[in-house]
């Protein structure tokens, strides 16, 4: 299995990407219509054939067609000929393997994780708290480590939310005033959420990285494919979701240092939704990460429209970048060409600037890292097709690749163990009977649960979750994430 593959032709001269580099991140940009999603899709399969697993947002429903072999594009065999990619590479027409991801559980495999695994500053970021009332999300996260709560879903947060203010008084001495108000915003918060399906990213079974990080028989690495046509209309629980993602695998993945080929890399597409209206302290947090990461053996690529949509520390980590071209009807769009021309090294016979603005579909601006890690200087390139099929596909033909998926089965049914909610329940109907009283139910009401979410038995649950059992059974702590850990905020539960 090679560690290269080829991203197109300038002119006689093969333009490709070296696996060794390639966690050095990279930046696909272009303007609407001018060949990013061909390209992205590109370079997905080559990381695939490379024995590289992939994770790609699939926003407008048009990279599904990856997980079925191309052949009856006219557009697509007339670049193969004009690049003679036969001759070249050996191209033929050929499927990848995949696997569908969906947070609604419509077109993929469920996609949850659980309250505690996101932790204090993303899940505020989510909400969109202001500085008070992510302080009282970070009360509640800690209550609940020093209880030994869980907080798996939107439920365990609103009993526990509950619990902050109806005991107030006594918690104001060690954390400081908690306002029913500010409470009363956050829950308002949640509803808002929940109107937007936001809840069914939280629950267990809780994601497996390691379930995304697979290869076929073939040593194919698997394109996981996030169905993001409906999710991206809700912009905070879509990056939300991505940069969870790329906490985890921080966290979860040892050093490795620079390797033959990455252990996965990831397409962030719509990047600039994971920097739109951040607060600083999570735009740093994500430069360091994306800094850092690289040597877990992990490559970013951010996908947008316009350079400038990626804040300049991050942008000067990507070292392997695709430009389309760009449209400089404004002085903002003239601005974003300049920038882009700038990105590059520079290349004598070519005035980068000019030919950003002149670039034909399928076409780009291409600088790859070299062996020594330098950037090559920037070319004219034509890209090549992928060998899939470009589009989307069949409701029949996903069916068949989700039936036929590795983890079929494993996220479908909903386990709802003992958690917070739980807990609190059954301490107030406890208070009600030692006074003699009805039993008084909580201030947080259970969710309805679909028939697919029943309760499962204590044995069945611990089955399902014994591995995520054990670190409260050793540390009845629970755990944060890398997003919260660079800044002090504790130590996360698996």
């Amino acid at each position: 299995m090679t560690n290269v593959f080829l991203i197109g032709m300038s002119g006689s001269q093969e333009i490709s990407m070296l696996g060794r580099m390639a966690n050095r991140h990279g930046l696909v940009a272009g303007a609407t219509g001018t060949g990013k999603t061909v390209t992205l899709q590109r370079l997905a399969e080559g990381f695939s054939r490379m024995g590289v697993p992939v994770f790609l947002a699939d926003v407008k429903g048009d990279l599904a067609g990856i997980g079925q072999p191309g052949g009856d594009n006219p557009r697509v065999a007339q670049r193969v000929a004009e690049l003679t990619l036969e001759a070249r590479e050996g191209f033929v027409h050929a499927a990848n393997p995949v696997m569908f991801w969906d947070i609604f559980g419509e077109q993929g495999h469920p996609l949850r994780t659980t309250i505690s695994e996101l932790g204090p500053l993303l899940l505020s970021r989510l909400l969109n708290l202001n500085e008070v009332q992510e302080g009282v999300i970070n009360i509640v996260f800690q209550v609940a480590d020093e209880n030994g709560w869980l907080l798996l879903d939107l439920k365990d947060l609103r009993a526990l939310l509950a619990h902050v203010a109806d005991n107030a008084g006594s918690l104001r001495t060690r954390y400081g005033s908690v306002s029913r108000a500010s409470v009363g915003a956050i829950l308002r918060r949640l509803l808002a959420l929940e109107r937007q399906d936001g809840e069914r990213l939280f629950g267990e079974p809780a994601l497996a990285l390691q379930d995304m990080m697979q290869t076929d028989v073939q040593g194919r690495g698997y394109i996981n494919v996030l169905v993001a046509e409906k999710l991206i209309h809700t912009p905070a629980l879509y990056s939300t979701f991505l940069l969870w993602l790329l906490s985890e695998l921080f966290e979860e993945l040892p050093e490795v240092g620079d390797r033959e080929r990455p252990r996965m890399v990831l397409f962030f597409d719509e990047a600039h939704l994971l920097f739109d209206d951040a607060p600083k302290v999570l735009l740093d947090t994500i430069e360091k990460v994306v800094r850092l990461i690289r040597s877990k053996g992990v490559g970013v690529y951010f996908v947008t429209q316009n350079p400038l949509d990626i804040p300049e520390d991050v942008l000067g980590q990507l070292g392997n970048r695709v430009q389309h071209a760009l449209r400089a009807y404004t002085p903002k769009d003239q601005k974003a060409v300049r920038a882009a021309a700038q990105t590059f090294r520079e290349n004598p016979q070519l005035d980068t600037e000019a030919v950003i603005t002149a670039l034909g579909v399928g076409e780009a601006l291409v600088s790859t890292l070299d062996e020594d890690g330098v950037p090559g200087m920037v070319r004219r390139v034509d890209i090549a097709p992928p060998r899939s099929q470009l589009g989307p596909i069949s409701m029949a033909e996903r069916e068949t690749l989700m039936r036929d998926s590795l983890v079929a089965g494993v996220y479908d049914t909903l386990v709802d163990r003992e958690s917070a909610y739980e807990i609190l329940e059954r301490r107030a109907q406890e208070a009600a009977a030692s006074r003699g009283s009805e039993p008084e139910a909580p201030s947080s009401r259970r969710r309805s649960r679909s028939a697919s979410g029943s309760r499962q038995s204590p044995i069945e649950a611990f089955a399902t979750s014994a591995m995520r059992s054990l670190g409260t059974q050793i540390g009845r702590q629970l755990v944060r994430g890398i997003m919260g850990s660079l800044l002090g905020g504790g130590t996360r539960r698996r």
